[in-house]
């Protein structure tokens, strides 16, 4: 059994926010997505159903050996390896990242909100540091992507509820809020929310909602004006997707953009955030 094996057959095209797009200088565009090969494969590891909890955490073992120099025996964390050596870029978010995923090999609930944060300090905010570091941008700006990355990352979770489930048994929506609404973890498995579980939904959304905020000045704290052109872009989608979590059902409705919404709020936001970069 190899990471490859294990493969979903999930690629960037697939994801709720643009990864790597046209805006990115070429020279940019590669080293981001090794970083993405990597994240892709290692996600595919720990969401596997069918390789048990020890399989997954030896196959991430050898990823992260082979990113720090131990082994070459796992492709992309070679590929992105050879890529981080070229761009002299820090190691430190890849390994913070398989933290997470090696997480997920065993912990498939979480008691609370804080809780949850700290797994996303490994599990997105990595990601975000990373693409800042590829572009040489100030390391103040990590606070403001600290808190799109984990934004992103709940509103995957919140959408996905239902299917992490019945797929694999792992909850992300913290135990405690999940008492305070009267919801069960059982209702995930239902074809709707119950009411119960659509109130734990609205505050999953409305607590992002606070996270977004925090990230609203994010694309202007950015030197390099295309990479603040997708930042613009990617919080706007989370800003539309995130509203819809407050009026649609993950489990019994669509959520996530169809590609001519996404393209149009795309093309607004990059079109907003240009004109304000020449102000």
């Amino acid at each position: 059994m190899t990471a490859a094996t294990l493969a979903s057959g999930k690629g960037h095209k697939d994801e709720n926010f643009p990864v790597a797009s046209v805006l990115l200088k070429k020279a940019h565009r590669a080293p981001v997505m090794a970083f993405y090969h990597f994240a892709r494969a290692a996600d595919d590891v720990a969401d596997n159903p069918a390789a048990s909890a020890n399989e997954k955490l030896a196959l991430l073992g050898t990823m992260r050996a082979t990113i720090l120099g131990h082994s070459d025996a796992e492709a992309t964390a070679l590929a992105l390896r050879r890529t981080m050596t070229a761009h002299d870029l820090s190691s430190q978010h890849a390994t913070d990242l398989l933290v997470a995923f090696a997480r997920d090999c065993t912990v498939d609930r979480y008691d609370d909100w804080p809780g949850l944060m700290e797994y996303c300090r490994y599990s997105a905010m990595p990601v975000g540091r990373y693409v800042l570091d590829v572009h040489g941008e100030d390391h103040a700006t990590w606070a403001a992507s600290d808190a799109l990355c984990a934004a992103l990352q709940v509103i995957n979770h919140v959408q996905d509820c239902g299917k992490d489930y019945r797929a694999i048994q792992r909850v992300y929506l913290p135990r405690d809020i999940l008492a305070q609404h009267g919801a069960r973890v059982e209702d995930l498995g239902g074809a709707a929310a119950t009411p119960a579980l659509r109130a734990v939904i609205v505050e999953m959304a409305t607590r992002t909602d606070a996270l977004l905020a925090q990230s609203t000045g994010f694309a202007r704290q950015i030197r390099d004006r295309r990479l603040a052109a997708e930042v613009a872009i990617i919080h706007r989608l989370a800003v539309s997707l995130n509203a819809r979590l407050k009026r649609r059902d993950p489990l019994s409705q669509r959520v996530h953009h169809r590609a001519p919404e996404a393209l149009g709020l795309a093309a607004l936001a990059a079109v907003t955030q240009m004109v304000k970069g020449r102000a």
